[in-house]
């Protein structure tokens, strides 16, 4: 199909976005803490230069290396502090999974998740991709999105596709926390923490990392204790100095993460749940999950027993993924009045976007008294998005031969 055959579809989501003001299309639900969904709504949109893309993607069709042929769908979470990529096969079957920490660095991150993806000989043509996370706009800069999506709208979406009878999600990620309320298998409602990380992923990290124990075996101590200490877990600071001063009364390390964990599923009950019912089929998902003293914790502070899903580190990006493949049918139902994807092989693809030069740079604009802070990526020399400005000035990428909106 030529120059305008593109990785078709590529940016979709963001070209809306820009096209309705910033509305995220399809957002659901009320918070019932102090954070409105409108609130999620009003995130600084980028514009793409389509064209950079579509360069970086473009790759000859090569042999299936395993698996059979068909429809592949590509979920990406940029969180705070690790970055997810699932990619599921028409039917939302899980075919690969990526679990990759920031380190400070959420493009390489993106990268090396895609670089896995192109090394593991999964095949098949490549139909959608979904963004999400607090990260979602930057990830769509570097790989390009058909759908973008908040993270609480891909939890629910996951949640709801492997347990449709779901009642609350639980959802610990690096640096926030997380609850959503079902009705009858819809989401009607979320809450998030609002200022303090106790609790959450990096918080645990750090605490392990000061006790000597890999975070991987935190919850196995937990487990271990017979007298949990008590720890004031309302703050993180609070929590930390209580945990080091009943260290140095000589308290075992098995009581002292028990008990801190005991007092963070206390806080998050209090200051994420916020007095709201916790309903059976309760999910706990996020890479807390894995901590099985925070699960025990959490159970004896509800009083319900908790499923922790088999993708539960990544269920974002898998709920990206399904937003995806939802996207597709929903463009052939219509007899393909959107963007329509060439037959691009999904490792090649994944090669193309791992080895790209993708930079990002920061500068103040000086053109007004609010002295915006402007974000700009490149890839392999190019600027491809933009955002940060209050008026739009900066928005409007430089024209490097893509199409008109």
């Amino acid at each position: 199909m030529g120059e305008e055959t593109v990785f078709a579809g590529t940016c979709r989501a963001l070209f809306s976005l820009v096209r309705t003001g910033g509305r995220l299309v399809g957002d659901f639900g009320q918070n019932l803490g102090r954070k409105s969904a409108d609130e999620l709504r009003q995130d600084p949109v980028p514009q793409l230069d389509r064209s950079v893309v579509k360069d970086s993607l473009r790759s000859p069709v090569g042999d299936p290396a395993r698996g059979s042929t068909g429809d592949r769908f590509i979920g990406v979470d940029v969180g705070s502090v690790t970055t997810k990529l699932v990619v599921t096969d028409s039917r939302g079957e899980v075919l690969q999974e990526e679990y990759i920490r920031n380190n400070g660095s959420p493009i390489e991150a993106v990268q090396e998740a895609f670089g896995k993806l192109a090394s593991s000989g999964l095949d098949g043509n490549l139909k959608g991709v979904g963004t999400t996370g607090s990260g979602r706009f930057l990830a769509a800069a570097i790989v390009g999105a058909d759908v973008i999506k908040n993270e609480i709208s891909c939890h629910a979406r996951a949640a709801r596709e492997a347990f449709p009878d779901v009642g609350t999600v639980i959802d610990i990620g690096g640096q926030d926390s997380k609850i959503i309320f079902f009705k009858d298998g819809y989401p009607v409602g979320f809450n998030m923490n609002t200022i303090c990380a106790a609790g959450t992923g990096s918080f645990l990290d750090h605490q392990a990392s000061r006790l000597g124990i890999p975070i991987e075996e935190f919850g196995e101590w937990a487990l271990r204790s017979r007298s949990p200490a008590r720890i004031a877990g309302r703050c993180g600071v609070f929590a930390e100095s209580d945990l080091i001063h009943k260290q140095q009364l000589g308290y075992r390390k098995e009581d002292l993460i028990a008990g801190l964990c005991e007092a963070l599923a206390a806080n998050y009950v209090v200051n994420v749940a916020r007095g709201h019912p916790i309903r059976s089929l309760v999910l706990f998902q996020g890479g807390v999950a894995a901590n099985k003293g925070m699960k025990k914790a959490l159970e004896d502070k509800i009083g319900l027993e908790i499923i922790v899903p088999p993708h539960f580190k990544v269920m974002g990006a898998l709920g990206a993924a399904l937003y995806a493949a939802d996207a597709a049918r929903t463009n052939a139902a219509h007899g393909g009045s959107g963007p329509e994807h060439p037959k691009l092989p999904v490792k090649e693809i994944a090669s193309s976007i791992s080895s790209f030069s993708a930079t990002s740079r920061g500068f103040i604009c000086e053109g007004c008294a609010n002295s915006c802070e402007i974000q700009e990526i490149s890839i392999n020399g190019k600027i491809v998005a933009r955002w940060g400005s209050k008026c739009g000035k900066w928005e409007v990428v430089p024209s490097s031969g893509a199409s008109a909106l």
